[in-house]
């Protein structure tokens, strides 16, 4: 599988996001998911387009903003995907027993472990590929992302056909399509993820630095290096 998606990442890395997409749909057919956190909607919208009725992944880590929520309804009522809400194990309320509360604040990576890497490793399980919405321009963590890549952790593709993406490329297709828009991308935010975790970044900053704003923490643990087993 490695081999296979190297050979994909390859032939693949100056394809069309849609001609990407297309190419997953046909070697994985139901066995492909989209995952989408409802910050954004063009990833589910072109891949709705692509391949209707798509299962299209949601984690509800019981932490969002009411935005976001919102955001997931308007998508599952008006495109054309079959959407699936992943959810952790404890509430939040549970967790706070179990962890103390705010474990967010005293090991975020220890609340993004329970709340999002889990649940969705327990919905990836049906899947032999995924397609995510993540962009090289996102953050330099990023710099190094394939369209196509092997988890041999997860036993899994994952396909990223925004790769090559600029902001402005999307700003261009939801213009063009129209597309759904999470409220707080209107009202200064840049990157969406947890309420308690986000925040407006600076002016001029990296898209990202409102997550985990004042911690040397940049990514929630769901991308997985190619190739790596952890």
């Amino acid at each position: 599988m490695r081999a296979f998606a190297n050979a994909a990442a390859a032939r693949l890395e100056h394809a069309s996001a849609a001609d990407i997409i297309s190419w997953a749909h046909r070697a994985f057919g139901p066995g492909l998911a989209v995952a989408s956190s409802m910050a954004d909607t063009h990833l589910v919208h072109l891949a709705q387009d692509v391949a209707p009725g798509i299962d299209v992944l949601f984690l509800d880590t019981g932490y969002h903003f009411a935005e976001t929520i919102g955001t997931r309804d308007a998508v599952a009522a008006a495109y054309d995907v079959n959407l699936i809400t992943l959810a952790p194990h404890q509430t939040v309320a549970e967790q706070a027993l179990a962890y103390g509360p705010k474990l967010h604040q005293r090991d975020p990576d220890r609340c993004c472990a329970l709340r999002k890497v889990e649940p969705l490793e327990r919905g990836l399980r049906p899947y032999r590929a995924w397609i995510v919405g993540m962009r090289r321009e996102d953050a330099a963590s990023r710099a190094d992302l394939r369209v196509v890549e092997y988890d041999r952790s997860r036993d899994i593709v994952t396909i990223a056909p925004l790769a090559r993406w600029t902001q402005q490329d999307v700003e261009d297709y939801v213009d063009r399509h129209q597309v759904l828009v999470n409220p707080l991308l209107l009202d200064g935010y840049t990157s969406v993820g947890c309420a308690p975790c986000t925040s407006r970044p600076n002016p001029g900053a990296d898209p990202r630095s409102g997550r985990w704003a004042g911690t040397s923490k940049t990514e929630c643990g769901l991308r997985r290096q190619p190739g790596r087993s952890t």
